[in-house]
């Protein structure tokens, strides 16, 4: 059999080398053919040029670079989508997804499982605020979008070949992947591990964009918000016609209307945040509607090496410029100094 890993990748070069050498002989270790192949989702360091170097000491190192930021998303989409093995893993290029638990996880797709799914027992090196926000996080979208989403499971699973086909089938823009796998409804197991903290680098998802890619999960699986706008508008009809009795009774029989006067500015203002918070749920949903019809591509695929630039996945752009292998280096050559030289040399010659 043959496996796949699908890497994501932004601005890691930090870490680059490190993952290599980590990787190596986890995957040398499994007695299988493999191929990794690692998506440089627009990165602005020295990413590029690092992987660039492991493509061209290994034509296992399969690498495809987006023409800019399309998101983390987006890069696994791709990564599936350029993907040739019987079983595909997908895991971050940070180390926090240990490449240890490989071996377990394919045991578990050898007895049969479409989806493996690494379950987090144990978050280090991350703040209270963050483990307190994910756990919400899952409990909203177990209880609001699918029961199936297993709780403190992130991206980083496997995947039999069938259920990478399944998945290509849905080429929505505003993707939640874990999500769209929970709705397959495959034969899953999971593999509980320790999340360690990163290697290197600093994190991608800092606080402003996990809420937007909270919202895109929720927003993509459910019609939940609208039918929170729904829910708190009749209330506030009810508020409002208990409080328009009060008035005519004040009015009519006690004959005092000026007393209210600041709870009836205060209701007016409650009234307009409802109901421009509604009309700016409907307009988010009419836009992602909007977007969906344009049909435009996931991402685009500006260059790419050992891989097959003819390969044109639906709704995606590669430009077909490819990087013809090198064989002048070797798995061993991919250490930091080395790297960095190389990257030097690179910069040099592009000047």
């Amino acid at each position: 059999m043959k496996l796949s890993v699908v890497i994501p990748v932004f601005n890691e070069a930090e870490v680059l080398p490190t993952l290599f050498q980590t990787l190596r002989p986890v995957l040398d270790g499994l007695g299988c053919e493999y191929e990794i192949v690692l998506v440089d989702d627009g990165s602005k360091d020295d990413s590029a040029c690092i992987l660039e170097v492991a493509a061209r000491a290994d034509s296992r190192i399969k690498v495809l670079r987006f023409s800019r930021n399309f998101g983390h998303q987006a890069a696994i989409t791709a990564g599936l989508d350029f993907s040739t093995g019987d079983a595909v893993v997908v895991m971050d290029a940070d180390l926090q997804d240990p490449p240890e638990l490989l071996p377990e996880m394919l045991a578990k797709y050898r007895e049969g499982y479409d989806v493996v799914s690494a379950q987090r027992v144990r978050r280090d090196g991350e703040t209270l605020f963050k483990r307190a926000t994910a756990s919400i996080f899952y409990a909203i979208m177990r209880r609001a979008v699918d029961e199936r989403l297993q709780p403190q499971v992130g991206d980083f699973r496997l995947l039999s070949r069938r259920a990478v086909e399944a998945l290509g089938g849905f080429r929505e823009q505003h993707r939640f992947v874990r999500g769209l796998i929970a709705w397959l409804g495959l034969k899953e197991a999971i593999v509980p591990f320790r999340r360690q903290a990163r290697a290197a680098g600093t994190t991608k998802y800092p606080v402003w964009k996990m809420v937007r890619f909270a919202w895109t999960a929720i927003s993509s699986f459910s019609a939940l918000p609208l039918k929170l706008s729904l829910y708190g508008g009749m209330g506030l009809t009810f508020l409002g016609v208990v409080y328009s009795v009060l008035v005519l009774y004040e009015t009519f029989v006690l004959r005092t209307t000026v007393r209210g006067w600041a709870s009836l500015v205060c209701i007016q203002l409650l009234f307009s945040g409802a109901i421009l918070i509604a009309i700016g749920l409907v307009g988010d949903y009419v836009a992602r509607i909007y977007e969906e019809l344009k049909g435009r591509p996931l991402y685009v695929v500006a260059a790419s090496t050992n891989l097959d630039a003819a390969a044109k996945p639906a709704r995606a752009v590669s430009l077909g410029a490819t990087i013809p292998p090198d064989r002048e280096l070797w798995w061993n050559d991919v250490d930091l100094e080395k790297v960095r030289a190389r990257v030097a040399s690179v910069r040099e010659v592009a000047r």
